[in-house]
């Protein structure tokens, strides 16, 4: 059966959709704060280190703000596909003016800009890589552990799929509790709405094939470093 066309980049190069989200941003703030900090504390830093953290599938650059945030001497290559997120990221990252920079990367191509450099000291991702069908997750991974510095480590943070049906339904009700208003948007999404829906789940994979992407790559520690329901933090490193 052949696939449905892939509507992501139209999604995220839409200055609607970008609107909207932007409009949600503190919501999406609040809700990944607190995983995309301990997300920058998984990595192996001192303080007072000076390193390069490369963030693909930036966007506005949470997971950069979280690992500058922590880290005073790092700097930041965020890379995203989508112009209008460069620009709203922009506006987001001037506390950082100095120690980022935006690069223009399509993740689902595979095609790496010059402007990333060869070997980098950490890669993360975060609320990305869901988007990619699972053949171009394992290409990524692949590419991310030939971009990094022997001991550099990867980190993604990300929502999974089940196939477990039990699992989905304790997923849901506790999510719904602690957003009561999801049950009702679930019934009543606009066609805007189900269409970023649409786009969110289409991808969604079970964890332990990620996981398994990892070690082909050649990671080691490959582990879940935390979870909460659907959602995970996952990496490993580079040998040294």
């Amino acid at each position: 059966m052949d696939q449905p066309p892939d509507t992501n980049a139209d999604i995220w190069q839409s200055a609607e959709i970008t609107a909207t989200w932007a409009a949600e941003a503190g919501q999406h703030e609040r809700a990944h704060a607190s995983p995309l900090r301990f997300l920058a504390g998984l990595l192996p830093f001192g303080q007072q280190d000076a390193f390069t953290v490369l963030d693909l599938g930036a966007g506005t650059g949470a997971a950069s703000r979280a690992v500058l945030g922590r880290y005073p001497r790092a700097e930041a290559i965020l890379a995203d596909f989508s112009a209008a997120m460069r620009g709203m990221g922009e506006r987001e990252m001037a506390p950082f003016a100095g120690r980022y920079r935006y690069v223009e990367f399509d993740m689902s191509a595979g095609d790496w800009p010059a402007e990333i450099p060869a070997a980098v000291d950490a890669v993360v991702t975060s609320l990305c890589v869901h988007h990619l069908p699972d053949d171009r997750k394992q290409g990524l991974f692949t590419e991310i552990f030939t971009r990094l510095a022997p001991g550099g480590w990867y980190l993604n943070y990300d929502p999974l799929r089940t196939d477990d049906p039990v699992a989905a339904a304790v997923w849901e009700r506790v999510n719904d509790e602690h957003d009561p208003a999801a049950a009702a948007r679930r019934k009543h999404r606009s066609p805007q709405e189900q269409a970023r829906w649409d786009n969110h789940i289409r991808y969604l994979s079970p964890l332990a094939p990620q996981l398994g992407y990892l070690r082909t790559a050649g990671f080691h520690g490959v582990d879940v470093y935390w979870k909460r329901l659907d959602y995970v933090i996952y990496g490993g490193c580079r040998p040294s």
